[in-house]
């Protein structure tokens, strides 16, 4: 073989080596780019019938779209775990309930950017208000219509369903109140912990449990859950907790990019403006966005420490 044939194969060998090494570090610079833009977002959903899974793609389709990269929607199996996702930082942006919110705020996992607005209800009635928004609710205790409760102290010595121990309505607002008014809820109740809110309505309704602590509008917002049944009929309100609690927060990680925080709050404002927003929103009943005052969530603080005590 002569010098020229040598060197010829060398230098295909060389150009093969180089062709492969840049697309070896194509592939890599991609593979780090799709990382890098991938958003993963959370939020807890209200029941767990297994529909909102499905119900998530949309959300994540108009997000990819409005954020311009790849956006994936997760469900939190429950309160907790969303505020661990956060505090390990597997998830960007939670759309979180407010005591859960506080939480990961405290353990420095968390920054709000807004807070939810949600259609305002009738107290007398249960029925919302039309055109109107509050940044705040109340927690709700439902009864059986027929029951012969008529006030707050008529639930000791009964059976009570409730949410999770971290949820501001299911829990720590009428726990704390409970105790305000001179019952101490473990000693002189039954607590029960059920997943979500069809959950409490269905073992009231059935007679299983005396009470549930829900969110208020609780039996409009789940009224298409119960065909069979008129829960404005079939169920009454017993009370509404004094304190108001703020609504979810939208959070971010702390240390995210500033550029990235004002494009996701811009996204979630303008929600309320275009038909896919709107239907983005309903998966959380959620009506619009307003910036976030972070002191708002101080009142759930003074209520998980005397729900606590």
């Amino acid at each position: 073989m002569n010098f020229k044939q040598i060197a010829k194969g060398f230098i295909g060998i060389m150009l093969l080596t180089t062709l492969g090494a840049c697309t070896s570090n194509k592939t890599g610079n991609d593979s780090e780019k799709d990382k890098k833009d991938e958003l993963v977002v959370q939020f807890v959903p209200t029941n767990n019938d297994g529909s909102m899974e499905a119900k998530t793609k949309p959300f994540a389709n108009y997000l990819s779209k409005k954020l311009d990269r790849d956006v994936k929607v997760t469900l939190a199996t429950d309160y907790s775990t969303i505020v661990e996702a956060m505090a390990s930082g597997q998830v960007d942006v939670g759309i979180m309930p407010p005591a859960a919110y506080v939480q990961a705020k405290d353990a420095h996992a968390a920054e709000a950017i807004l807070t939810s607005q949600l259609g305002d209800y009738d107290q007398e009635t249960g029925l919302p208000l039309t055109d109107q928004l509050t940044n705040t609710f109340k927690g709700e205790i439902l009864v059986r219509a027929d029951s012969d409760m008529s006030k707050l102290t008529d639930l000791k010595g009964k059976n009570i369903a409730t949410l999770s121990p971290n949820s501001a309505s299911g829990y720590i607002y009428p726990v704390a109140e409970l105790k305000d008014a001179g019952i101490d809820p473990t000693a002189d109740t039954k607590m029960t912990t059920v997943n979500d809110i069809p959950s409490e309505i269905t073992s009231v309704l059935n007679k299983q449990i005396d009470a549930a602590f829900v969110f208020e509008g609780a039996r409009n917002a789940f009224a298409s859950s119960f065909p069979n049944n008129d829960l404005f009929k079939e169920l009454k309100v017993l009370y509404l907790t004094e304190g108001d609690i703020p609504n979810d927060a939208i959070a971010v990680q702390p240390n995210m990019p500033s550029d990235l925080k004002e494009e996701i709050k811009n996204v979630f404002l303008n929600m309320k403006d275009d038909e896919d927003g709107k239907e983005a929103m309903s998966l959380w009943g959620h009506q619009g966005y307003e910036q976030a005052a972070d002191s708002a969530y101080d009142t759930i603080r003074e209520y998980t420490t005397k729900a606590a005590e």
